[in-house]
Formats: C-alpha cells, structure tokens, sequence
C-alpha cells in the first residue's frame, strides 16, 4: 500500500514549471527521502502534497485523500516539520506540550515522557533560549507525541551544525522504534538523508529523474578503475558511463548499472588490455554524478 500517490503532478508559478508532471508512489511504513538541489522542486512538489499549493495539473492522494479535500481528520494524522518552523518562542518546552496535547486525541502521554527525556530536551526552559537543534528537536518532540500517520520533514538539517544534525538524526532513528510511520524527508542534504532513507527519489528542474530504493541505487553505481598499459582512444562510452576521462595508466568513469560480469566484460571489449576494479559510491558521490551530468546537458534537454 502507498500512502502518499502522485499522477503526473505539475505546479506553474506563472512561466516558471517548478513541478513537471511528477508521478511517484511513497510506499508506507517507509522513509522517503527526496533529493535534489535548491530549486528542484521538492518544497514545491511537498506544498502540494499538504494541500498549501494547488497544482495546476495532474493528481495526489495522501492517505488514500485527494490533497485539495484534505480536511481536519487527515491533518491530524500527518505530522509536518519545515527548515521555517514557526514556534511561540515565550512556552516553555513543557508549555509547548500542554498547548498541543488537546488537539489530538491520539496524543500518547507515555511516549511524550519517553522522547522527552531521550531527546534531552529541558522541559522548564523557554523555547527563544534554545538552540537552533534543540528547537527543531522539540518541534520533532510535539509532532510525534500524537503518532503520526505520515511525518513530513521539509529541510529539516538545514542551518543546522554537524553536532546539531546529528542528534536530530539519531533522535529520528531512535523515535521511529517506539512507533509506526512512513517519514518523507525533503534534503538536498545527503550524508544525513543517507542514514535515515530506505527509498530515494531525484528531482531536476522540476522533472524526477529516478525513484527507487536506496539499496537498489547504491547498487547498481559503480566508480570503475581501469588500469591501461599506455595511452587509449576514448571514444563515444558505452550507454551508462558517466564521466569517462584517462589520467595516465588510468581511465575512470562511473558505471550506472553496473552488473559485475557484464561492466567487466564492456569493460575488456573497450580496453583490452585494461585491468578492471569496481568501487561502492555513496549516495552524495551519486548525487554529485548526476548533478554534473544534468549540468552538462544542452539548455532544454531532458533527463
């Protein structure tokens, strides 16, 4: 079952198409975690999701809901973090807590104790005195109290220091074992987006460019060592080598479906003398493969 479902989505800001036509399944009980660089689209395609954007074509259903009908029963069980979180900085933590508990009768005052000492989070301390992490950390703290059906997370490392980003990381990996929700993450970043996704979708221009699991992406990227006797000719690559380039005895390109036999026997038919190894690439090093490659492209051109 997916609980959220889009059908060629699309979002115009008068001539600028920021969603183009975005068809995607977030299956549930997942973390989706949505990439792309500034301007891709994903807070746009996520606005639309909520209901905070109309789309000017296609469809979305959240929670088995059209996003233009989602009422009051739906928002209760959607929880949504933005990098713009909007906090009454006078509450105390606590406050904060007491403020929120009323509106949701599935608010769960067991696990409020729980993530409220596992977050280490001050409950006397007003929230204008807590640091930027902190802060996110509580807003994490009220959201997930009520269970969530859905928790939406729209950039939310974002100002964030590598200490700060790091506890809100742990802090979602530790709370996603006391409950039962699909998380979709919004992040153009992608060392922390890494630890925590278990399916990944790529945004370009507004366009997705692929969306699948994150184990099935690391697998089949491949940064391949050739190790060549002399100088070669490096013609047109084969189809799925990206960045082909010789330093000396060695040529090096990344492999988009690599597949050990069949990279390797490409790889002989090209170089015949060549000396192959295949490295793992990390899900930044991937990112950063088709970042330059959608680059490179000719204005106009679609992935």
């Amino acid at each position: 079952m997916n609980i959220i479902e889009t059908n060629r989505l699309s979002r115009r800001y008068w001539r600028n198409e920021a969603l183009r036509e975005l068809t995607l399944t977030v299956p549930t009980g997942s973390v989706f975690a949505l990439l792309g660089s500034n301007g891709a689209g994903k807070t746009t395609a996520i606005k639309v999701l909520m209901n905070l954007l109309e789309p000017s074509g296609g469809e979305a259903r959240v929670l088995g809901v059209d996003t233009r009908q989602l009422g009051e029963k739906e928002r209760a069980q959607i929880g949504y973090i933005s990098e713009n979180q909007k906090l009454p900085l006078w509450m105390t933590v606590q406050q904060l807590l007491d403020y929120c508990r009323p509106f949701y009768p599935t608010w769960d005052v067991a696990l409020e104790k729980t993530l409220l000492a596992q977050f280490d989070l001050p409950p006397g301390r007003k929230l204008k005195h807590l640091s930027r992490g902190m802060l996110m950390k509580a807003a994490l703290l009220s959201t997930l109290c009520y269970r969530p059906k859905l928790l939406v997370l729209d950039e939310p490392f974002s100002g964030l220091d590598p200490l700060a980003r790091d506890d809100f990381v742990r802090g979602i990996l530790e709370a996603s074992e006391l409950g039962d929700w699909t998380v979709l993450v919004s992040s153009h970043d992608i060392e922390e987006v890494e630890r925590l996704a278990d399916n990944v979708a790529l945004l370009e221009a507004g366009r997705l460019k692929f969306s699948e699991t994150t184990e099935s992406l690391l697998g089949r990227f491949r940064r391949v060592d050739v190790t060549v006797p002399g100088p070669v000719s490096l013609g047109a690559p084969p189809a799925g080598w990206l960045e082909l380039e010789q330093k000396g005895g060695l040529v090096r390109f990344v492999a988009t479906n690599f597949a050990a036999e069949t990279t390797e026997k490409a790889c002989r038919d090209y170089f015949p003398e060549g000396a192959v190894a295949a490295h793992p690439m990390t899900l930044r090093e991937i990112f950063v493969t088709l970042a330059r490659e959608t680059r490179a492209q000719p204005k106009g051109a679609t992935a």
